[in-house]
């Protein structure tokens, strides 16, 4: 027996009043293994994409009240998640001067394998392999459909940036699912 989605008692709130805890819950239980999918892919380290995760429902908890229902909540969802996740690693990279790299892209799979089951290993571990920048917008761009002026906006980057590491990002997949 499947249960109806929290969403409308969620949304049937006054603005002003907190969010009922058990429809949060619910809220919380439905959404939270994609919300993690997207973080773990786009940090490739799972501890940092279940800080994040947990990150992303604070923020929505805080926010429920600003959704205005243009989208599915679903869908508004998943973008908190990865303007979260964009903030979190442009403020990691400010404190660090250097690139983060994958450097075991086996134990990436390993943890893609048990959010994500149905996806193919490979193509994680290929994913994992690139570099932060590229892979962030080869996700954003054809992962999750973003436009390149949206990619552009959301990390901070020219409109000839994106293209140029979405060329790099494909090509150097192209290459590791060769091999």
């Amino acid at each position: 027996m499947t249960t109806a989605p929290p969403e409308p008692a969620l949304l049937d709130a006054p603005a002003a009043a907190p969010p009922d805890p058990a429809a949060f819950e619910a809220l919380y239980r439905t959404h939270y293994r994609h919300v993690y999918a997207v973080t773990l892919r786009m940090t490739c380290d799972a501890s940092r994409a279940e800080d994040l995760t947990q990150e992303v429902f604070v923020r929505v908890w805080q926010k429920l009240s600003t959704f205005r229902g243009e989208s599915a909540l679903s869908t508004w969802i998943h973008t908190v998640a990865v303007r979260t996740t964009l903030e979190s690693m442009r403020s990691e990279s400010r404190r660090q001067a250097r690139v983060i790299t994958t450097d075991e892209p086996g134990r990436y799979a390993a943890e893609a394998r048990r959010a994500m089951p149905e996806t193919a290993v490979d193509l994680e571990r290929a994913i994992a392999g690139l570099p932060p920048g590229a892979r962030n917008v080869l996700l954003l761009h054809d992962v999750n459909g973003y436009r390149y002026h949206e990619i552009a906006e959301m990390l901070g980057v020219s409109l000839g940036t994106v293209k140029s590491q979405l060329n790099r990002a494909r090509r150097l997949m192209m290459e590791a699912l060769e091999r």
